[in-house]
C-alpha cells in the first residue's frame, strides 16, 4: 500500500480538493484506495456527502482508542473502489490524548498497518499546522504531496515545508519521500501565475509535478453536491486535471534522501 499524505502548513492551497479528488481519481483507474481525513475540520468528509456528526465510529475513534478497529469507521463512498475514514471535530481533542500515549508519534501508522493488504493507496488529509495528527500522518506516509497556491508567498511557505519534512524524515520516518509539489489555483494566463510556476520548476526541477490544478468553478461546486469532481462533472477541466495527476502519481516515485532535503 502507497501511503500518500497530502500536506501544507498553509491552508487555502486546495489540500483537501486534492486530497478528495486524487483519491476519486485512484478509485476509478481501478485500484483500491483509502482515504483518511485527519482534519478535525472533516472537509473531505463532507467532500463526499457524508455527514460528521452522523457517524457512530470516525478516525478520531481509532486513534485514540486500540479497540475500536480501523474497519469499524469506515464508510463506503459513492465509488465503489474508495472508502473513507471520516473526521468530526472531535478530532481536535485528540491532540491531548496522544500527548498521553505512548510511541505518540507513530499511533496512526500502527492503526493502518494491519489493512495493508486490503488497499492500494491511502490518501491521507491533513490539518493545516504541524500538529501531533500531522506527525502521525508524516510518519505513516510513504510520501508526500504538496499542493501549492502560485502566488510569491507560498513560495517562502514551501520552503518552511521542505524543513519540516526534512526533520520529520530524520527523526521518525527514513523512507518518506517527497512525491511531489503540485501546484494549484492556477489562473490561465496570468503573468503571476506564469512567472511562479517557472520559478518553482527552476528552483526545485523535477520534483514540481508536471500536471497543473487550474482554478474551476465546477470543482468549487462539487463539494456542495456531496461528490468528486470525477463523479460530479467527468468531463469538466478539473476532472481532467486530477485524472492526468493521478496517472503521474502511479508512476514510479523520485524520492528525496536525507542528503537532498538539507540541501533545498
Amino acid at each position: 500500500m502507497r501511503t500518500i499524505a497530502i500536506t501544507n502548513l498553509k491552508g487555502g492551497c486546495g489540500k483537501t480538493t486534492t486530497s478528495v479528488n486524487l483519491s476519486a481519481a485512484l478509485a476509478l483507474k481501478g485500484y483500491r484506495t483509502l482515504l483518511v481525513d485527519l482534519d478535525p475540520q472533516g472537509h473531505a468528509t463532507l467532500g463526499f456527502g457524508i455527514i460528521p456528526e452522523n457517524q457512530k465510529h470516525t478516525i478520531y475513534d481509532v486513534i485514540v482508542n486500540p479497540r475500536v478497529p480501523l474497519q469499524r469507521a469506515l464508510v463506503q463512498t459513492n465509488i465503489s473502489k474508495l472508502l473513507l475514514a471520516p473526521s468530526n471535530v472531535l478530532l481536535s481533542g485528540a491532540e491531548a490524548v496522544l500527548m498521553s500515549m505512548k510511541d505518540r508519534e507513530h499511533v496512526l501508522l500502527n492503526r493502518l498497518q494491519r489493512y495493508e493488504r486490503y488497499f492500494d493507496y491511502c490518501i491521507i488529509d491533513c490539518s493545516p499546522s504541524l500538529s501531533l495528527l500531522t506527525l502521525n500522518a508524516l510518519d505513516a506516509a510513504t510520501e508526500v504531496v504538496i499542493p501549492m497556491q502560485t502566488h510569491y508567498y507560498s513560495i517562502e511557505g514551501l520552503k518552511q515545508v521542505m524543513e519540516t519534512l526534512g526533520v520529520v524524515q530524520k527523526r521518525f520516518n527514513p523512507l518518506l519521500d517527497i512525491r511531489g509539489i503540485l501546484l494549484t489555483l492556477a489562473e490561465e494566463g496570468t503573468v503571476l501565475c506564469r512567472d511562479v510556476e517557472e520559478q518553482m520548476r527552476d528552483y526545485f526541477g523535477d520534483l514540481v509535478l508536471k500536471t497543473v490544478i487550474h482554478r474551476n468553478i465546477r470543482l468549487a461546486e462539487a463539494p456542495g453536491a456531496g461528490e468528486s469532481i470525477m463523479t460530479f462533472d467527468e468531463n469538466s477541466s478539473g476532472a481532467k486535471e486530477y485524472r492526468q495527476l493521478a496517472e503521474e502519481i502511479c508512476y514510479e516515485k523520485i524520492g528525496l534522501t536525507q542528503t537532498d532535503f538539507v540541501h533545498i
